[in-house]
């Protein structure tokens, strides 16, 4: 093979390679633990989260991201472990809907939010589509940063 062939199949291997790479900073797949999205989402199933930040989110999608830390004693049956990429109440990623980003009114019942007031900057408030999600009603603000993306379809399925 000549000089060009060679450097054909070294720069096609290079895009390939940084293809890989940009999907995989792009897209993640994550396992839905619990009855929280029932019935959008089913414990166990596996959805594909496209990483966005917060500033990219819009009402009624929905996310990955992690709590908040508990402030005061954990909600019951909740486990205390220190694993790693884990919250100290056993919690991991989350997934919830958007139910309000910086700035827009405060839904009601949201936990330690001023009446009538708006999301502060950096924050975002979230619900479950289920009825026993542990969502913004009881642990307030979620922190924007801590953001994975959002569920844009589940695995081997159709779109959220």
């Amino acid at each position: 093979m000549g000089g060009w062939g060679t450097a054909g199949l070294c720069a096609l291997a290079t895009a390939a390679a940084l293809t890989t790479v940009h999907i995989r900073r792009s897209f993640r797949v994550v396992a839905v633990r619990g009855s929280s999205m029932t019935p959008t989402l089913r414990d166990g199933e596996r959805v594909v989260v496209r990483c966005r930040p917060l500033k990219k989110l819009g009402r009624g999608d929905v996310v990955v991201l992690r709590p908040p830390r508990p402030t005061g004693p954990p909600f019951p049956g909740a486990a205390i472990t220190g694993a790693a990429g884990r919250h100290r109440d056993g919690a991991g990623w989350n997934i919830k809907r958007v139910a309000a980003l910086p700035g827009d009114p405060v839904p009601a019942d949201i936990a330690g939010a001023e009446a009538r007031g708006t999301v502060p900057p950096g924050s975002l408030v979230v619900f479950g589509d289920g009825p026993d999600s542990i969502d913004s009603r009881h642990r307030g603000y979620f922190d924007g940063d801590q953001v994975l993306g959002i569920a844009i379809r589940r695995l081997g399925g159709a779109p959220i």
